[in-house]
C-alpha cells in the first residue's frame, strides 16, 4: 500500500473539496448527532483565515485516493511554541499507517518551524452516554501524547427548556446583582463595549481551569476582536451576545456569546461566559447566560440544540449550565505532545 502526504493551499479547489468530504465523513461516523461542517464556513474559512494564525494543510493518499486530512494551526501573536493539530482519517482506512504518516509530517513541520509541542482534541464515551469511537484517543496515546485536560460536552434541548425555572433563577440572581444593567447585541460589538470585551476575552485562559495544557493568555485587543467578527461574518456565522454593565463604573462586568452557522440553523454553540473577578459573587454568569439564551430563542426559530464544553473541574460553570438544562453527552481529551 502506497501512502503519500501532499501539501495543498486554499487555491487548490479540488483538494479543498476532498478535505471537506473527509472531515464530513469523519464527524458523521465518530460523533453521531454532531453538526457536520458547513460548506460556506469551511471553504471561506480556508480562503479568509483568522488573523493572527498561520496554517498548513495536507492530504494523505492511499494508492492515489485521498483518505486523510491534516490541518496545522500556528498562533502568531501568542503561544508561538504551539501547533494545534486536526488529524482525520476515513474510518475504513484507519490502522493502516495513514494517521502515522500525517502525524510524522506534523512533527517534521513543527520542528522545522521552531515549535515545541502539538495539541489536539479527541472525543470519548462518557459513562452512561452514547458510545463514541475511541480511535482518536488510542492514536494520540500511541503517538506518545499526554492527556492534559479533560472537558465534557453538554447539550441543551431548547425545545424542552423549563421557562418557569429560568424565571425563578433570574429572580433569585437579580437579588444579588443590584447596580448592574443588561446589554445585548448581535454581530459586531458596539464601540463603547469593545475594549471591555477584549479585556474579558483575554482573561479566559487565566480564569478557566486549564489542567496541564501549556497555553498562555492571549493578547486580545479591540482590533483583534474586530477581525474575528469580520471573519465570522464572511463565514456566515451569527453571534449573539449578552452582558452586564456595572452602572457605577460604566464597565462591562460579565459577558457571554452564542454562535450559529448558516446551514446549521438547528444547532448553536454556547461560547465564552466570563465574569470580571472583582464582580464575582453577584450571580452575573447566571443572568447573562439566561438572557442570551432567550435572545437567541426569540430570533432563531429553527434552533433545536446548543452545545457547550467545560473543563471537568469547572464546577461553578457546570452547575449553572446544568441548572439551565444542559446535560452531559461525551468527554473530550486535550492531548499535548512535546516535539
Amino acid at each position: 500500500m502506497d501512502i503519500a502526504v501532499t501539501a495543498f493551499t486554499p487555491a487548490d479547489s479540488a483538494a479543498v473539496e476532498r478535505a471537506f468530504e473527509i472531515q464530513t465523513a469523519v464527524v458523521t461516523a465518530d460523533i453521531p448527532g454532531f453538526p457536520t461542517p458547513v460548506q460556506r464556513d469551511f471553504y471561506v474559512g480556508m480562503k479568509h483565515p483568522r488573523t493572527g494564525y498561520a496554517f498548513e494543510r495536507y492530504l494523505a493518499h492511499v494508492d492515489g485516493k485521498p483518505v486523510g486530512y491534516l490541518e496545522m494551526t500556528m498562533p502568531q501573536l501568542d503561544n508561538t511554541d504551539n501547533v494545534t493539530v486536526e488529524l482525520q482519517v476515513l474510518p475504513d482506512y484507519r490502522r493502516r499507517g495513514v494517521g502515522r504518516a500525517l502525524h510524522a509530517r506534523a512533527v517534521e513541520r513543527a520542528r522545522a518551524l521552531g515549535r515545541k509541542r502539538l495539541m489536539s482534541m479527541a472525543v470519548a464515551t462518557l459513562p452512561g452516554g452514547p458510545v463514541r469511537d475511541e480511535a482518536g484517543n488510542r492514536f494520540a496515546a500511541a503517538m506518545g501524547a499526554e492527556s492534559v485536560l479533560l472537558e465534557v460536552r453538554r447539550r441543551l434541548d431548547v425545545t424542552s427548556v423549563d421557562q418557569p425555572r429560568l424565571d425563578a433563577m433570574l429572580t433569585e440572581a437579580w437579588k444579588h446583582a443590584d447596580g448592574y444593567e443588561p446589554v445585548r447585541w448581535v454581530g459586531a460589538t458596539p464601540e463603547d463595549l469593545i475594549d471591555d470585551v477584549a479585556y474579558l476575552d483575554g482573561r479566559l485562559v487565566e480564569d478557566a481551569p486549564m489542567g496541564d495544557l501549556e497555553w498562555e493568555p492571549e493578547k486580545v485587543d479591540a482590533d483583534r476582536i474586530r477581525k474575528v467578527e469580520q471573519n465570522h461574518e464572511l463565514r456566515g456565522r451569527r453571534m449573539y451576545h449578552s452582558g452586564l454593565r456595572h452602572v457605577a463604573s460604566g464597565r462591562l462586568a460579565a459577558w457571554t456569546e452564542i454562535t450559529l452557522a448558516d446551514g446549521n440553523e438547528w444547532h448553536a454553540f454556547q461560547q465564552i461566559t466570563i465574569v470580571e473577578p472583582a464582580h464575582r459573587g453577584h450571580r452575573l454568569g447566571t443572568i447573562v447566560k439566561i438572557d442570551n439564551l432567550r435572545q437567541v430563542l426569540a430570533k432563531e426559530p429553527d434552533l433545536n440544540v446548543i452545545d457547550t464544553w467545560n473543563a471537568a473541574a469547572n464546577d461553578h460553570m457546570i452547575s449553572i449550565n446544568e441548572a439551565i438544562g444542559f446535560r452531559a453527552v461525551d468527554t473530550w481529551n486535550n492531548w499535548q505532545q512535546a516535539v
